[in-house]
């Protein structure tokens, strides 16, 4: 590259005003009629010129290498049979091809996995923006063209893009797709999931119409079977069994062809859904006014999901005051409704301090022994009237409550504890403040206040007792009867831990335990499996059991492989472990009878949702810079060089090729900077001019003589 620069000998107004001086002395000249006026203002702006010292610039040229960008596509899909052993023959082919091209430099970008998918369109956008843009002279991407980020690929490049397919032209592929799915849904109400079963690439004829067969699994358990039609939509009803992660496991056998299917990775799919609960019904039946009446009250008023229907008994069949009916403002006790008609509308009936004086037939007590059977929950907080004749015990609900009443009633302070099955159970396990082995039965050394009162009751054998009282008396007991539960307090005096009594308790977290352990919520279950994904794809699994010992955890992978997960003691009751899946996927975990499914990611990751390869995402840019798009399966296609603004690709006497671009880029590494004339020349030309302007000057005078 060649310019003009000047050195000026004088500053540049001088320079200016000598030039403009001659200028006007030229013009005056022709005016004036005078000859060599030409001739004359020439040698001015000669000698203004040679002022202003004017030379040649040459830069020095350095020719620089072209680049070819290489996209090495090693994303999950092109591990599938086959495209592998493709992407490395056309890599290396390619490789070999570029590497004899004099000037030519590879630059090689590999496409690996991401969460995300395969982000063609970001990794070849940040290999072109990595490079000079007058260098590239072309880009080769050997891939199955599956893109995730298609919105990333650039509308055009500058130089020809060649998309090399992995595949064979007999590739086909069977996937399940969900088109909708809930987050969340309410305990005991379908919810809909809408799926279908799709078939791409080319379908062998005998499997084309064949129906797949779904099998349908809630939280590991299969609920149906059913057979669905390639192309149909189906609205699946489910139906969330309890409070948290219900995980809804959809899957179809790979069906039978030849060739086989790609893949059968995108043959499942995983959907999780919150289970919650609409409201929660309580009946809350207290037999008295006592001290302690409102602590139930008080508590499950405060929870906004809760409906709470509360009767306190003030008047008795046997109370005879002599009051008219018509004086009375009193609402009659809708035991009928309550106990009868409604019952399994409500999650939880609570007895306060109640007895059997009448007012319950025995065949209400008996539909609450079958409500509890069914799956019902009853909690009872028992006051002295427990070692009474009108004890419910000796109702026809008697069977169910957990504990037999002595007569005894110990009326006398009292520590409560935490048993050995206790300190294991989620009820009471980690309660604050709870009184250490061996502490002072009068609270000196404990952050737990003493109660005053409670029954003395021998224990159901199947229950279990996880606090004790006065005398280590069983407390609170919890037993399971058929489906349901039943919890039992021997004492009325927790409203003492409310008031602060030498320090109180933690009362209101040990009554919502006992309340939400007696509706089954999953997160106070005694035996339970739960994993905590921890980010991406590490897992925290937690068993909690009443055994000493537990584990080792049954990981079963989405492939069938298994594992085993040891566990260690995290804590009374609780055994945990730190596991990292080797992938996302559906995930089995399993410790004896209790089992649980775990969703890593989505049960068919992106990288198989679609499997058959395609130039679609690629296409229009390849076109737009005059690339092309080829199938491996026809051969790796040879290489050539073509000038700019000419086709790229086209069909040889061998077979298929493809062309780079030469961009003759080149770098400046130094100037060279020579006068335009030397000064003698000025001189000379000046002089010269000068003399010329003379002689037409002298002859035109002789003429006039």
């Amino acid at each position: 590259m060649s310019g003009l620069a000047f050195d000026p000998l004088l500053p540049w107004p001088l320079v200016g005003a000598l030039a403009v001086l001659a200028t006007l002395v030229a013009l005056w000249s022709l005016w004036r009629g005078l000859r060599g006026w030409l001739w004359r203002g020439l040698a001015g702006l000669a000698a203004a010129a040679a002022l202003a010292g004017p030379a040649l610039e040459t830069g020095i040229r350095n020719k620089l290498s072209d680049i070819v960008i290489l996209l090495d596509d090693r994303s999950a899909s092109q591990a599938l049979p086959g495209r592998g052993a493709q992407t490395d023959a056309a890599v290396q082919d390619l490789t070999r091809a570029l590497s004899t091209l004099p000037d030519t430099e590879i630059r090689r970008v590999t496409v690996g996995d991401d969460p995300d998918g395969t982000l063609l369109g970001t990794t070849l956008t940040h290999a072109l923006a990595a490079e000079p843009q007058a260098r590239v002279a072309g880009v080769i991407a050997v891939t199955d063209g599956l893109a995730h980020d298609a919105a990333m690929i650039p509308a055009t490049a500058p130089a020809p893009v060649h998309v090399l397919l992995t595949g064979q032209p007999a590739d086909w592929d069977r996937r399940l797709v969900i088109e909708e799915a809930p987050a969340y849904g309410l305990i005991g109400k379908p919810v809909t999931i809408r799926l279908r079963v799709e078939d791409q690439g080319a379908v062998p004829p005998e499997v084309a119409q064949t129906p797949a067969r779904l099998h349908i699994l809630l939280d590991g358990k299969e609920t149906r079977v059913l057979d669905l039609p390639p192309g149909v939509t189906l609205d699946l009803p489910v139906v969330p069994e309890h409070a948290g992660q219900n995980v809804v496991s959809v899957g179809f056998d790979a069906p039978e062809g030849v060739p086989p299917e790609l893949t059968d990775r995108n043959n499942a799919a995983a959907v999780q859904i919150q289970g919650v609960r609409d409201r929660l019904r309580v009946l809350l039946v207290s037999g008295a006014p006592h001290a302690g009446e409102r602590t139930w009250r008080n508590l499950l008023k405060s929870d906004a999901n809760v409906d709470l229907i509360h009767f306190t008994i003030l008047r008795p069949p046997d109370k005879m005051d002599g009051v008219p009916v018509d004086e009375m403002s009193l609402i009659a006790f809708p035991t009928q409704e309550l106990f009868m008609e409604r019952i399994k509308d409500f999650d939880l009936i609570i007895f306060d301090r109640d007895r059997v004086r009448g007012i319950l037939m025995p065949l209400y007590y008996e539909n609450i022994r079958r409500y509890v059977e069914e799956g019902g929950a009853v909690l009872v907080s028992a006051g002295p009237e427990m070692s009474t004749v009108e004890s419910l015990n000796l109702s026809p609900m008697g069977p169910i409550i957990p504990a037999r009443p002595t007569g005894r009633v110990y009326d006398e302070p009292f520590l409560p504890r935490l048993t050995e099955e206790g300190r294991r159970h989620p009820v009471t396990a980690g309660l604050t403040g709870a009184p250490a082995d061996g502490a002072p039965a009068d609270g000196s050394d404990s952050h737990w206040g003493r109660w005053l009162r409670m029954s003395q009751v021998i224990p159901d054998p199947r229950a279990q007792v996880v606090m004790t009282g006065a005398q280590d008396e069983p407390l609170l007991i919890l037993n399971r009867v058929g489906k349901g539960r039943v919890a039992l307090l021997t004492s009325d005096q927790v409203w003492l831990w409310g008031r602060s009594f030498e320090g109180g308790g933690p009362q209101l977290e040990l009554l919502r335990r006992i309340a939400h352990w007696s509706m089954q919520e999953p997160e106070l279950e005694e035996e339970a499996l739960l994993a905590d994904v921890t980010g991406g794809l590490d897992v925290t699994v937690t068993r909690r059991s009443m055994d000493a010992t537990a584990g080792p955890v049954r990981i079963t992978h989405p492939d069938g492989r298994t594992e085993e997960l040891p566990l260690s003691e995290a804590g009374p009751g609780r055994f945990t472990a730190r596991w990292t899946a080797p992938g996302p996927g559906l995930y089995r975990l399993a410790d004896g009878d209790i089992s649980r499914v775990l969703a890593l990611g989505p049960a068919a990751p992106r990288e198989f949702e679609e499997t058959v390869a395609s130039g679609a995402a690629l296409g229009p840019l390849a076109e737009a810079t005059r690339g092309a798009v080829l199938s491996l399966s026809e051969g790796i296609p040879s290489l050539r060089t073509v000038r700019e603004g000419r086709p790229a690709h086209g069909q040889g006497v061998t077979g298929p090729w493809i062309g780079i671009t030469p961009r003759d880029a080149a770098s400046v590494s130094g100037v060279t900077h020579r006068p335009l004339l030397p000064g003698w020349a000025w001189l000379a030309l000046i002089a010269g001019l000068a003399l010329a302007g003379w002689l037409s000057e002298g002859r035109g005078r002789l003429r006039r003589a």
